[in-house]
């Protein structure tokens, strides 16, 4: 069970910032977000929303002189019980963590996998460098991952390198890295995109059974909403670098409160039988307009100009998050009429 009194990542007011040519663009304004030992929190967004850069942020991967983490705190439980703002800590610290307390499977495999070396090889070297393994024990370590991800013949496969490989079998690569380790918390960034939908039942399928035997947190990135009614315990939806709703996942699908999340529900497609029936052509419902520029945000709310429910109090100030049920907020004034 998730143990909320003691979150396994605590995010508190976390800002993230760009240089630009037109100035300091802020990416992530003011995050709050808690992720439980054993605890699977999905964020979601359209892409721009600020998803990604997020989770750079907890990895502390944010190319320097570029970007950088500006504001806030995160607050991360290690394995030995001990709390670590992962803002404060130096770089050979944060070495320490990733990949080892903090695993994270990047959304692009191809260019997070190093063409020059063997598959089997990357693996374990991240189990050599963590764990203490003798080149022979990391080698085995690495094909025991490959078989874990469901890799056919993963002695073989271990030996190949990443051009070699299918798409879907360099993401399942990424995985196995990603876990070599156990980590306490995983970050995973659209871990099922380039898979088709029976492999990525099986890959979920995977994630879940991790985490039940090492009670290993999750934050899972994702756009599709499919997914997280599948594996989320709880829901951010993110929106212009803040997060706009927060609920467990039934209460957010059952309720919506915020329009941007109700504009991403009613974007699902629904068979209606009765209309094929007829020959009704199906039609999808889309949010109107653009992701808000991080350069050039508009005043108060950032979804208000493309929000159905916009009053001028909306363009005053940036609404807080604000309580609808225990444990559903939702950064909206008027969210007792948006209320599903």
């Amino acid at each position: 069970m998730t143990d909320q009194t003691t979150p396994l990542l605590d995010i508190r007011g976390l800002v993230t910032e760009f240089s630009t040519e037109t100035g300091v663009v802020r990416a992530v304004k003011g995050v709050d977000l808690t992720i439980g030992q054993g605890e699977t929190v999905a964020l979601v967004g359209e892409s721009g929303s600020g998803k990604s850069v997020t989770s750079l942020s907890v990895m502390r991967l944010i190319q320097k002189g570029v970007g950088a983490i500006t504001g806030g705190e995160m607050l991360f439980r290690t394995r030995s019980g001990q709390i670590v703002d992962l803002v404060q800590q130096p770089e050979n610290a944060m070495r320490a963590i990733r990949g080892n307390e903090i695993g994270m499977i990047f959304q692009e495999p191809m260019t997070s996998l190093n063409p020059t070396q063997k598959v089997g090889a990357q693996i374990a070297e991240a189990a050599r460098l963590h764990q203490n393994l003798t080149r022979k024990q990391a080698w085995a370590r690495a094909v025991e991952m490959l078989a874990l991800v469901e890799i056919p013949d993963p002695a073989r496969r271990a030996d190949v390198y990443p051009h070699q490989m299918s798409g879907g079998m360099r993401q399942r690569v990424m995985i196995a890295m990603a876990l070599a380790c156990n980590p306490a918390l995983l970050i995973a960034d659209e871990p099922t995109t380039a898979l088709d939908v029976t492999v990525q039942l099986q890959i979920l399928e995977l994630m879940r059974r991790l985490q039940r035997e090492i009670g290993m947190g999750i934050l899972f990135i994702t756009h599709n909403l499919g997914v997280v009614a599948e594996v989320a315990d709880r829901v951010a939806v993110m929106y212009g670098g803040r997060i706009v709703e927060t609920a467990p996942v039934r209460e957010l699908f059952a309720h919506p409160s915020h329009p941007y999340t109700r504009g991403l529900l009613d974007s699902l497609p629904v068979v209606d039988h009765a209309a094929r029936a007829s020959g009704q052509e199906l039609r999808l419902r889309a949010i109107p307009g653009s992701v808000v520029d991080p350069r050039n945000p508009p005043q108060g709310c950032d979804f208000n100009p493309r929000c159905a429910w916009v009053i001028p109090e909306c363009r005053a100030a940036v609404p807080a998050l604000l309580p609808v049920v225990p444990e559903h907020r939702a950064r909206c004034i008027r969210w007792n009429e948006v209320h599903g």
